[in-house]
């Protein structure tokens, strides 16, 4: 793989695929669907699927893809592959609230190596680079020119007293018993892919997901942390997050920055 080309291209359909998402977000009246998993679908979603699926197989046609709303089609039997969500974070669009990303990520024997995670109507844009650090573009955005970026790197915690970041919309008792096993200093929620990425920044020290998720609602997320210095690992016994799983879906799992002293599930 071409790793510079693989990010000008993430990178350029990221940004097209928000442009297509926020003319449907700014529109007065959203149609919203329920796929077979009772979970949410809308135009945007779909739109921007066709917009990053298509881009994708021109670029990298001797690639699997896979994305989420061509789940139902996909029978990938590879440990290297593209993997996408162009709209995580559907209730939050839905509900007009501004933490919904574009994910996109290169998944490299199990692991993704590269991803770029973009938030239209929050205007921050993560990516890693073509050497596998991550960085976060400062705006305007153009297409086919990166602005200037700025390198991540995970904070150095403080067990004493941790920064959390949690689920907005999946928040549960579950998740608030592992919470309180921490010795907290704040607590914030957000939405979609952007809580690996508050992560990644050193905004947050602490991830933990107690709840469904399928790989790609990770994978971009997951790429950037690790390309700042982060960690994904398993929840119950604290092995790296595996991808190319039988029907994508993912165990719980944490989201952290190094040194910070994890606590059994």
């Amino acid at each position: 793989m071409n790793y510079s080309e693989l990010t000008q291209v993430m990178r350029r359909l990221a940004l097209e695929a928000g442009d297509a998402i926020m003319e449907i977000y700014e529109r007065p009246n959203l149609d919203v669907e329920t796929k077979d998993d009772d979970s949410p679908v809308t135009a945007a979603d779909k739109a921007a699927d066709r917009l990053i699926a298509q881009g994708l197989a021109e670029a990298f046609p001797d690639t699997p893809i896979v994305t989420e709303e061509q789940a139902d089609t996909h029978d990938v039997d590879a440990i290297t592959f593209l993997i996408v969500d162009p709209l995580d974070g559907t209730k939050e669009f839905i509900n007009r609230r501004g933490d919904f990303t574009v994910n996109i990520a290169f998944v490299e024997d199990r692991a993704p190596t590269r991803g770029v995670v973009y938030a239209p109507a929050r205007g921050r844009l993560f990516y890693t680079d073509s050497t596998g650090r991550s960085v976060e573009e400062i705006g305007p955005f153009e297409k086919d020119t990166p602005g200037e970026t700025k390198p991540l790197e995970v904070s150095e915690p403080d067990n004493d007293a941790l920064m959390i970041v949690a689920s907005k919309s999946h928040r549960d008792e579950a998740t608030d018993e592992y919470i309180n096993r921490y010795a907290v200093k704040d607590m914030t929620s957000a939405g979609s892919s952007l809580k690996f990425c508050l992560v990644a920044t050193g905004e947050a020290d602490l991830y933990p997901r107690l709840g469904r998720t399928m790989e790609w609602d990770t994978a971009a997320g997951h790429a950037v942390l690790f390309g700042a210095g982060g960690r994904v690992v398993r929840f119950d016994d604290h092995t790296a997050l595996a991808y190319g799983k039988p029907g994508f879906a993912n165990p719980y799992f944490i989201a952290y920055a190094p040194g910070v002293d994890l606590k059994e599930g």
